[in-house]
């Protein structure tokens, strides 16, 4: 069952679930590395370290549960790897189109 591409996309989808915090913090340095905000004076070296960690430990878990799917489905690398990504963003995409 593992061979087809919908498992891939199912396993993505849930992981994605919780991927919309630090999807969410990479859009947060990326908006605020050129302008920040007036009160936010500790600069952008805190906010990496602390959104950094999450950001990469999410990432890690992300990779090694997608590792062993990669190996078993039925595509070829780039494929599986776009289709992980799509799946993964899914979610958040999601919120962002039914937010008011």
């Amino acid at each position: 069952m593992a061979g087809r591409w919908y498992t891939a996309l199912g396993v993505n989808i849930l992981l994605g679930v919780p991927a919309v915090i630090p999807i969410w913090m990479l859009w947060y340095i990326a908006a605020t590395s050129k302008n920040p905000a007036p009160t936010e004076n500790d600069g952008l070296a805190v906010v990496v370290l602390g959104f950094g960690l999450t950001v990469a430990a999410c990432g890690f878990l992300w990779w090694a549960a997608n590792r062993p799917l990669a190996r078993r489905t039925e595509l070829r690398a780039a494929q599986y790897w776009t289709l992980s990504l799509v799946g993964t963003v899914l979610p958040t995409a999601a919120l962002i189109c039914i937010a008011p």
